[in-house]
């Protein structure tokens, strides 16, 4: 039986998954298109990008400045650029959103609530069977 994946581990196959998602509906499986990545980043990242989900063409520059290669399509490495970029940004703002006071705190990051929903606590929708020794 395969090992559980960590919750790191879990967060990349995530993105990784999430991706595909999107990059399947169109020609060219592993590849987003114009219209699949606005629809990803209107339903999956709607508190990262508040801002600019409202604005196509803000939409549109994020995509124009990370296909690098401009053939009007994000690849996974194209992409992931982006993901890195909103963790740095997300990572930026809980500091600014941090309490004062002693010692490296976080305040919210993107999310509305200063409640993470995010289940970082690990053991959510894992089952821990097997904890009885059966001889």
């Amino acid at each position: 039986m395969a090992d559980q994946l960590s919750q790191m581990e879990c967060s990349i196959e995530t993105i990784i998954n999430i991706f595909h998602q999107y990059s399947v509906r169109l020609p060219h499986p592993d590849k987003l298109n114009h219209k699949e990545m606005k629809q990803l980043v209107k339903k999956e990242l709607p508190n990262f990008l508040k801002k600019q989900k409202k604005n196509d063409n803000a939409i549109n520059k994020i995509m124009e400045d990370l296909d690098t290669n401009g053939d009007k399509e994000l690849d996974f490495e194209e992409f992931s650029i982006l993901v890195g970029r909103l963790t740095v940004a997300s990572h930026e703002e809980m500091h600014k959103n941090a309490p004062e006071g002693e010692g490296h705190s976080h305040g919210p990051g993107f999310g509305e609530s200063g409640q993470s929903h995010c289940h970082s606590h690990g053991g959510h929708g894992h089952s821990h069977g097997g904890h009885g020794h059966s001889h």
